[in-house]
C-alpha cells in the first residue's frame, strides 16, 4: 500500500496545500526519508480502490491531486483527439506539433544510446523542460517503462526508453526509437497530451499512456487490468 506521505498527498484537496504544491512542488518531492519508500510489490486492492476513487473526483475537483501534480505554468495548446495509446497507432491524433510550447523549437544535443545514466538523465531533464512538463514525473515513467536503457525491447515490440510502438513513433515524428532524444521528445510528448486530455489528472494519464485513453475512456477510470494498476502505483511510489 501507499506510505503514509504518499496517501495524505493524493487525499488532500486543501485550497493551500493546492497552492503551496503549485509553487514549490519540491518541497513535497523531496522529504527527508523519501528514500524510504519502497518499490511496491503487490497491489493492496483496498487502498489501490481509493486511490482510484479519488482520481475520478478530481476530474471536478481542480485543488485535487492531478491539478496539483500538473506544472501550472504550462500552456496546452491541444489534446489528443484519438483513443489508441502506446500499443496502437495514433490515429486521430492530429498536430502533434500542437502539443509542445512555445519553446518546442529548443535543440536537444544527441545522446548516444551508449550513454551513461547520468546523461541519460540530464537529457531526459532537458526534453521535459522543453515541453512543460514534470521531469521527475518523466524520469518515473522512464525507470518504470525501460530502467533507463535506450536499447530496451519488450516482448510486444515496444522500443526505447519510453517503450514506443513503431506506429505511435511514427505518429509522434519519431524515425528512430532507439534514438535517446527522439524516443523521449515523441514520449514526452505523448505524455503532456495525455495530461491535457485528462486535465491534469496524473493517474489517468499515466494509465492512458500503458493502456491507451481509450481503455481509460471505457472504464471513466483506471481501467481494471492488474498490469496498469501496478503500473500506475509503482510510478507514482516513484515520482512522489
Amino acid at each position: 500500500m501507499f506510505s503514509p506521505m504518499i496517501q495524505n498527498l493524493i487525499s488532500s484537496s486543501g485550497q493551500q496545500v493546492a497552492m503551496q504544491r503549485a509553487v514549490q512542488l519540491n518541497s513535497y518531492l523531496n522529504p527527508p526519508k523519501l528514500s524510504n519508500v519502497d518499490m511496491p510489490k503487490d497491489v493492496d486492492k483496498k487502498s489501490f480502490a481509493e486511490v482510484l476513487k479519488n482520481s475520478k473526483a478530481q476530474q471536478t475537483d481542480k485543488t485535487g491531486f492531478g491539478t496539483l501534480i500538473k506544472n501550472p505554468s504550462e500552456t496546452v495548446k491541444a489534446k489528443i483527439l484519438g483513443s489508441a495509446g502506446k500499443f496502437g497507432s495514433l490515429t486521430g491524433l492530429g498536430n502533434i506539433s500542437a502539443l509542445t510550447t512555445a519553446s518546442a523549437s529548443t535543440s536537444i544535443p544527441e545522446v548516444s544510446r551508449n550513454a551513461p545514466k547520468a546523461q541519460i538523465l540530464a537529457m531526459i531533464d532537458k526534453v521535459a523542460k522543453k515541453h512543460g512538463v514534470d521531469q521527475k514525473l518523466v524520469r518515473a515513467l522512464v525507470r518504470q517503462e525501460s530502467g533507463f536503457n535506450p536499447n530496451a525491447t519488450s516482448h510486444c515490440g515496444a522500443q526505447g526508453l519510453m517503450q514506443l510502438m513503431p506506429a505511435t513513433a511514427k505518429g509522434l515524428g519519431v524515425t528512430d526509437a532507439y534514438n535517446p532524444v527522439q524516443n523521449v521528445e515523441g514520449g514526452v510528448k505523448y505524455l503532456k497530451g495525455l495530461l491535457n486530455k485528462y486535465n491534469g489528472n496524473v493517474i489517468l494519464a499515466l494509465a492512458a499512456y500503458n493502456a491507451g485513453p481509450g481503455a481509460v475512456d471505457k472504464y471513466g477510470n483506471v481501467p481494471p487490468y492488474k498490469e496498469t494498476q501496478n503500473y500506475v502505483k509503482s510510478i507514482l511510489a516513484n515520482y512522489l
